[in-house]
C-alpha cells in the first residue's frame, strides 16, 4: 500500500462538551500543529491543579485534533486506513463526524479502516480526541504524540504489519531469510497474483529473490512464505549493525498490485545460566539504560531525528542496551537502534490488573492486553535490535498465584507469534510482599531496640537484619529483596520467564543461583550509584547477563527522586514545585552527560583517561555521597564564585591505583583510589582560581590525567550546531547548544542570564530551555535562563528549502547567529553538499 505521511495540516484545541460549544464556538483556540505533538507540554504547569510531582506539576487535560484533507474520487474503489503509532491516551477518532474507532493504550500502533466514512472527490475531516488525567506514575505528554500515515492499495493488498522476516538459520556462508507475507482479498472475487520476493544489502545490490503464485479468494486473507538464502551474510551486532532490505510486490496481469518493504538484520540470540546472552554465538554483557518515552524539552513528541539522537548520545556514552520503561517505544527509536547497534528490552505494560494510579491501564487492561501484545510483536518483528519483550514492570500482583497466570497468558502469547526472542519480566521483589511489609518493619524495630539495649540484634528468619525498621527506603530495599519470602513469591512468576528480571535485586543474583541454577538474570532496574558493585557481579557470573540503570537519560516527571537532599529539607521520593525533572541519569534532558556517566564508562572499563568533578563548595558542611538515584552533588568545574582558600571536596574517577590533584602547578593531593568506594578518589583542597589537574597513576606511571581551568566573566556566546544542514522533512530537527564563555572560550558555569532565540528561514523554534531541574520556564517560550553556562535550542525545518539564520541574545553579551542549511531530499541544495572526510 501507499504509505504517506499524516501529520501536516492539524490543528489541536481543549476539548470541551457539547454545550460549551454553544458559547465558545467549534474549534475556539485551536492552535496549528504538526504532528508528532505533546499537547500537555503546552497546558502549563502548577502546584494545584496538576497531577503533582509524579508528572512533573503538568497540567492534565483533554484534547481534541483536527485535520481536512482531500480524497480523491479515485480512491473509492482502494482501500484507504489510517495508522497511529501512538495517541496518548483514551483515543477516540471520528472522520466526517462518524465514529471510526478507538485505542485504549497511549503507546500502541493501531489502524483504522477510513473507507466507510469518506466522501469521494471531496475535503474531508478527521477527529482525534485523547485524555490525561491521574493516569501515570511520570510525565506523560498528551495527543498525539507519535506520527501517523495515510494508507492507500488496491483491495487486495498486503496487510499493514503482514510483511515478517525471521533468520532461522545462519552460519559464515549462508543465511535463511524466511519471509511470511500476509495478503487479504477485500474485493468481491477471487484474485490470484505473483508474489515476487527481493533481498537487498546495505549497498542496494539484491542478494537473493524468490517468487510464487498466490490465489486468494474474496473476503480471505493468505499467507505466502518465501525463503532467500543470503550468501556470507553481513551479520548485524552492536558493532556491525548490518542490515539488509526485503521487498515484496504483488503483480497481476495489469501490472504491479502491491508493494511492501521492510529492512531487516541477521543475527541470532540464545542464553543461558553459564555463557550468558550470547549474540551471533559471542558472549555480550548488557550494559543497559533505561529510558522514559519523552524528549526533555520536546515532551513527549516522538520526532524521528529525536530518537536518533537520544540513540547515538547513549551510545557513546558506553551503552550498548535499551530498556523502554514502561511502555514499547516509538518506530522511529527502534530504527535508530537498528541502525545505530543498540539491543533493545521493548516493555508492555507497568500495570497488569491492580491500578497504581487513581484512573490507569488496569481499568482497561483485561478487555485490551491482548491487542496491545499483538500490536507490541507486529511493530517489533523485523527490528534486529529488538532482543526482549518485558511483559511487565513491577507489577503488583506478580508475587501472588493469579498474577503469575496472568505473565504466563501474556508470555505465551508472544511466543506464540515471535517465538526468535527473549520473554522477561521486571520484578521487584518488594511488591511481591507488600502486604508483610509492616509486620516486618515491627519486627526489624524490635530487634533493633533489642540492640540498642545491648542484645544482639535478630535477622528475619533465614533473612538478614535490617536497620531503621525500613524507615529508609533505599537502605532496606536490597534487604527485603534478600527475604525467603520473596523467593517463594516470585518462583511461578519467574518460571514463566527465558530471563528473570530484577529490579533492585541484586541481594537475590547469587542466593536464587543456588536454588534455581538454571535461571538466568538481569539487572532490569538498578541505582546507579552502585554500578561498581552491580557491574562486578554481572562479569563475574554468567548468569547474570547485564544491567540496565535507572536511568541513562534524565526525564520529565517524578521530580527530584535523584536530587541530593541537605539538612532541613527532608527525604521524600518526589521534590515540591517548581521541580520539573526527575534529576536522575547519566545524561540529562538536553543530552550532556552527567559525572555519573563518566564514572560509569570507567566502572566498564571503556575510559582510561581520568574524569574530574569537584561538588559544590555551597555544600560543603554537608557533603553529600552517592546513594539511590543521586550522584554526589558535583559538576566538572572550577569555576566557583566562593573566596579563595575555601575548602572544596574534588572528585576523580579512574581505574588507576592512585590521583594526584595538582592545583595551579603544585600537587595538593594524592591519594589512593577506592578508599571508600571503587573507581573513586576525593581529596578537600583549597579554592584557587587557575588550572586543577588530575594525574592517573598505575604501579607508579601516569596513565592519564584531566583538567578544569577557571573561567573568566561571560564575555560572548558560543553556537554549537550538532550539524551544518538538515533535511526539509518536519521530522528532522536541529539542535544548537548555547555557551557563555570567557574570552578564552572556557564556559562560565556561574554566570546564568536571559538568552533570547530568534529565527528567520523554513524553520520554526521548537524548543528551548536547560537541563535546569527546578524551574518555572517553560519549553516554548523565545527565552530562557542558562543553566550552568548552558542552553539547548530546538530547530524544527517547515518543509521548505534555504538558510535559517538563527540569532542569541543574552544580557550584556554581542549577539551571535549561525547559519543552517535545510535541504529537499534530491534537491538542489542536498546535489552540491560539500564533501565529507
Amino acid at each position: 500500500m501507499i504509505r504517506e505521511p499524516f501529520n501536516d495540516g492539524w490543528r489541536v484545541t481543549r476539548r470541551t462538551s457539547i454545550f460549551e460549544l454553544f458559547t465558545a464556538g467549534d474549534g475556539a483556540g485551536a492552535v496549528a500543529v504538526t504532528l508528532p505533538h505533546d499537547a500537555m507540554l503546552a497546558g502549563g504547569r502548577s502546584a494545584e491543579g496538576s497531577d503533582g510531582s509524579h508528572t512533573g506539576y503538568h497540567r492534565p487535560g483533554a484534547w481534541r485534533y483536527d485535520k481536512e484533507f482531500e480524497v480523491p474520487a479515485s480512491w473509492a474503489g482502494k482501500r484507504v486506513s489510517i495508522e497511529f503509532e501512538g495517541v496518548y491516551r483514551d483515543a477516540m477518532v471520528y472522520i466526517n463526524d462518524a465514529f471510526a474507532g478507538q485505542w485504549a493504550n497511549g503507546y500502541s500502533t493501531f489502524h483504522l479502516a477510513a473507507d466507510p466514512y469518506l466522501r469521494y472527490g471531496r475535503t474531508n475531516t478527521i477527529r482525534v480526541e485523547a485524555q490525561a488525567y491521574k493516569d501515570s506514575r511520570w510525565y506523560s505528554g498528551g495527543g498525539i504524540h507519535r506520527p501517523v500515515h495515510l494508507l492507500v492499495g488496491d483491495l487486495l493488498h498486503v496487510t499493514p504489519t503482514g510483511l515478517r522476516v525471521s533468520t532461522p538459520q545462519i552460519d559464515d556462508e549462508l543465511a535463511v531469510a524466511a519471509v511470511a507475507t500476509e495478503v487479504v482479498n477485500e474485493g468481491t472475487g477471487t484474485r490470484t497474483v505473483e508474489v515476487l520476493l527481493e533481498v537487498r544489502d546495505g549497498d542496494g545490490e539484491i542478494v537473493a529473490a524468490d517468487h510464487a503464485p498466490l490465489t486468494v479468494l474474496a473476503g480471505e486473507r493468505a499467507i505466502v512464505r518465501h525463503r532467500a538464502y543470503i550468501r556470507h551474510p553481513a551479520l548485524w551486532s552492536v558493532e556491525e549493525p548490518n542490515l539488509y532490505t526485503a521487498t515484496v510486490r504483488l503483480t497481476d496481469d495489469g501490472g504491479q498490485v502491491d508493494e511492501a518493504r521492510t529492512t531487516f538484520g541477521i543475527r541470532s540470540v540464545s542464553v543461558d545460566p553459564i555463557r550468558g546472552l550470547r549474540v551471533n554465538g559471542a558472549t555480550v554483557k548488557l550494559r543497559g539504560a533505561c529510558v522514559h518515552h519523552d524528549n526533555g524539552p520536546l515532551g513527549s513528541a516522538a520526532i524521528a531525528r529525536a530518537e536518533e539522537r537520544r540513540v547515538r548520545l547513549l551510545k557513546d556514552a558506553g551503552f550498548n542496551a535499551i530498556r523502554s520503561a514502561h511502555n514499547p517505544l516509538s518506530t522511529a527509536m527502534l530504527e535508530a537502534c537498528d541502525r545505530l547497534g543498540m539491543l533493545v528490552m521493548d516493555e508492555t505494560f507497568d500495570m497488569w490488573t491492580v491500578s497504581k494510579t487513581d484512573d490507569d491501564y488496569a481499568r482497561r487492561f483485561p478487555q485490551w492486553w491482548e491487542r496491545d501484545v499483538d500490536a507490541l510483536v507486529a511493530k517489533d518483528f523485523n527490528h534486529p535490535s529488538v532482543i526482549f519483550y518485558s511483559i511487565g514492570n513491577e507489577i503488583l500482583e506478580a508475587g501472588t498465584p493469579h498474577g503469575a497466570r496472568w505473565g504466563r497468558l501474556l508470555a505465551e502469547r508472544i511466543r506464540a507469534q515471535d517465538p526468535t526472542r527473549l520473554v522477561t519480566n521486571a520484578l521487584n521483589g518488594m511488591m511481591a510482599i507488600m502486604d508483610q511489609i509492616p509486620a516486618l518493619m515491627a519486627q526489624a524495630s524490635g530487634a533493633q531496640a533489642q540492640a540498642d539495649a545491648g542484645g544482639p540484634a535478630q535477622a528475619d528468619a533465614g533473612g538478614p537484619a535490617v536497620e531503621g525498621g525500613f524507615n529508609d527506603l533505599l537502605d532496606g530495599m536490597g534487604a527485603l529483596t534478600a527475604l525467603p519470602e520473596v523467593g517463594e513469591r516470585i518462583a511461578e512468576s519467574a518460571a514463566v520467564l527465558d530471563v528473570v528480571g530484577l529490579n533492585y535485586g541484586d541481594s537475590r543474583y547469587l542466593t536464587d543461583h543456588q536454588t534455581h541454577p538454571n535461571r538466568v538474570v538481569v539487572g532490569s532496574e538498578t541505582f546507579p550509584t552502585l554500578i561498581d558493585r552491580y557491574w562486578k557481579l554481572v562479569t563475574e557470573h554468567g548468569h547474570i547477563i547485564g544491567d540496565f540503570t535507572w536511568t541513562g537519560w534524565d526525564y520529565l516527571g517524578e521530580s527530584g527522586i535523584g536530587r541530593p537532599t541537605y539538612p532541613g529539607e527532608g527525604p521524600s521520593f518526589g521534590a515540591p514545585y517548581p521541580w520539573l525533572t526527575a534529576s536522575t541519569g547519566d545524561l540529562d534532558i538536553t543530552g550532556r552527560r552527567r559525572p555519573i556517566s563518566y564514572y560509569r564508562e570507567t566502572v566498564y572499563g571503556l575510559r582510561r583517561t581520568p574524569y574530574l568533578a569537584v561538588q559544590r563548595p555551597e555544600h560543603r558542611e554537608h557533603p553529600f555521597r552517592p546513594k539511590g538515584w543521586a550522584w554526589s552533588d558535583s559538576i566538572a568545574s572550577w569555576t566557583w564564585d566562593v573566596p579563595a582558600g575555601t575548602p572544596v571536596t574534588v572528585e576523580a574517577y579512574t581505574d588507576a591505583d592512585e590521583i594526584e590533584f595538582v592545583l595551579n602547578g603544585t600537587t595538593a593531593a594524592r591519594v589512593p583510589v577506592g578508599t571508600d568506594k571503587a573507581y573513586l578518589a576525593t581529596a578537600e583542597l583549597p579554592y584557587q582560581p587557575g588550572t586543577l589537574e588530575a594525574v592517573a597513576y598505575r604501579d607508579g606511571a601516569e596513565t592519564g590525567r584531566c583538567r578544569l581551568l577557571t573561567a573568566g566573566a561571560a564575555a560572548r556566546l558560543r553556537l554549537t550546531p550538532d550539524r551544518p544542514h538538515l533535511g526539509a522533512d518536519p521530522q528532522d530537527l536541529a539542535y544548537l547548544d548555547i555557551h557563555l564563555v570567557d574570552e578564552h572560550a572556557t564556559i562560565n558555569p556561574i554566570s546564568d542570564r536571559t538568552v533570547t532565540v530568534s529565527l528567520d528561514g523554513p524553520a520554526t523554534l521548537q524548543a528551548l530551555g536547560t537541563a535546569r531541574p527546578s524551574t518555572e520556564e517553560p519549553f516554548h517560550a523565545t527565552s530562557c535562563t542558562s543553566y550552568e553556562g548552558h542552553a539547548l535550542a530546538v530547530l524544527r525545518p517547515t518543509g521548505a528549502e534555504g538558510p535559517v539564520t538563527v540569532t542569541v541574545r543574552a544580557d550584556g553579551l554581542p549577539p551571535a547567529t549561525v547559519t543552517i542549511e535545510v535541504w529537499q531530499p534530491g534537491g538542489t541544495a542536498a546535489r552540491h553538499e560539500p564533501a565529507r572526510s
